[in-house]
């Protein structure tokens, strides 16, 4: 079901754990000529100073304030303006990101009030990609279990693993198969997959055309619909 490279794996004195390792598949999801990005949840950065690197305009948002602060610290954060906010409640103005990322966060909040919001911030043709935590709840997911404990202990052979200081929710509220269900329901097209180090992902690009209505949210801006017409 996977493999595991082990051949030509340099030991690397960077950051990794479960997260980071998933960052270089969440990059190449960024839209070409993007100009303006947003790290929900973006902890003390790292992602958010990755997608500065080919993104104009980013923004990093965390309700923990220790984690932006230390953020702001780290070398690399031209471009890069860090919120200590709530995500569902910041007043960002509808449809203004052509990027949205969210790493290991959306289990930390209701995730179809999330991923609603999340919809109504990404401009048409922009893309959003999540990578989440869910629970395991059927005897389908022992293999992916399986998987995971393997590719942990490959990737430890190289790498030290790093223990982020943000805060953590354990165990994630919803399953697998509750995730892949929602994602359907709210991001029509959207592409979920389960990843061997027990993440899973969602890649969803806004349709362009005229079929999606934008509607009044509850937060100040559009939540979109497919239009009825």
């Amino acid at each position: 079901m996977w493999r595991v490279k082990i051949a030509n794996v340099a030991v690397r004195a960077e950051r990794w754990n479960h997260n980071i390792h998933y960052h270089s598949m969440l990059l190449r999801a960024v839209p070409p000529n993007a100009q303006s990005a947003l790290d929900v949840g973006c902890g003390e950065g790292t992602l958010t100073r990755e997608l500065a690197r080919c993104v104009p305009t980013v923004v990093g948002i965390d309700t923990d304030r220790r984690s932006i602060d230390e953020a702001k610290r780290q070398v690399g954060t031209a471009g890069v303006d860090y919120v200590g906010e709530d995500f569902l409640t910041h007043p960002f103005n509808a449809e203004s990101f052509d990027f949205i990322a969210s790493v290991a966060t959306l289990h930390h909040m209701d995730a179809t009030t999330a991923l609603t919001r999340m919809r109504a911030l990404l401009r048409p043709g922009g893309a959003l990609v999540v990578l989440g935590l869910a629970r395991s709840d059927s005897l389908r997911d022992l293999p992916y279990e399986a998987a995971g404990v393997l590719a942990h202990r490959v990737h430890s052979l190289t790498r030290e693993h790093w223990e982020h200081p943000s805060p953590k929710v354990w165990p994630p509220p919803e399953t697998y198969t509750g995730m892949r269900r929602l994602a359907g329901d709210l991001l029509p097209g959207a592409r979920f997959r389960r990843h061997a180090l027990w993440r899973y992902s969602i890649v969803w690009s806004k349709p362009a055309s005229l079929g999606w209505a934008s509607l009044t949210g509850p937060w100040g801006g559009g939540v979109a619909q497919p239009s009825a017409s």
